[in-house]
């Protein structure tokens, strides 16, 4: 941080990166262990974790921030901001989830493609949801059935989690 900011503006420094802190506090275990960080950064979010006082917990998000004060911060939030979607690559990734989506109810044939792309894929699970999200296709665009929305969410979770292997 320069010197020549002004308290304000330090202040509102250490307040954003508090937030930071606090987010990285709410993460489940799984999550917050692909986050690469310091080991005293993630021993400090540990501590958080444990502690069940509201003011202990104030104070450990403080030393948190001010952990966070004597690193880079820039490519932990960009970690986080891919986790939350928010990243231009997140965007990018998704979007093109949703392309491979609508191919594939609208074009079945089209599974060989992803197949190709994504080997690792489990072919026969692909082909069911596949065809289920086909099958329920309604005639009329605009009113499209409860039960083809979810088969619709179900395999653009398909789609995710093979893609992210």
């Amino acid at each position: 941080m320069s010197e020549d900011l002004s308290k304000t503006a330090r202040k509102r420094e250490a307040e954003r990166l508090q937030l930071v802190g606090r987010t990285l506090t709410e993460m489940k275990p799984d999550v917050l262990a692909t986050i690469q960080m310091s080991i005293e950064l993630r021993q400090a979010v540990a501590t958080h974790q444990r502690i069940s006082s509201r003011e202990g917990g104030r104070r450990q998000l403080q030393f948190i921030g001010k952990l966070m004060r004597k690193i880079d911060t820039e490519a932990l939030e960009k970690q986080l901001a891919d986790l939350e979607g928010q990243s231009n690559d997140a965007r990018t990734f998704f979007h093109q989830l949703e392309q491979w989506r609508d191919r594939l109810v609208h074009q079945p044939d089209t599974m060989k493609d992803f197949i190709d792309q994504y080997p690792q894929v489990d072919r026969q699970q692909l082909r069911q949801v596949v065809v289920k999200a086909a099958a329920s296709k309604p005639s009329n665009v605009e009113h499209a059935s409860d039960a083809h929305k979810r088969a619709l969410k179900l395999l653009f979770k398909f789609i995710r989690d093979s893609a992210s292997e």
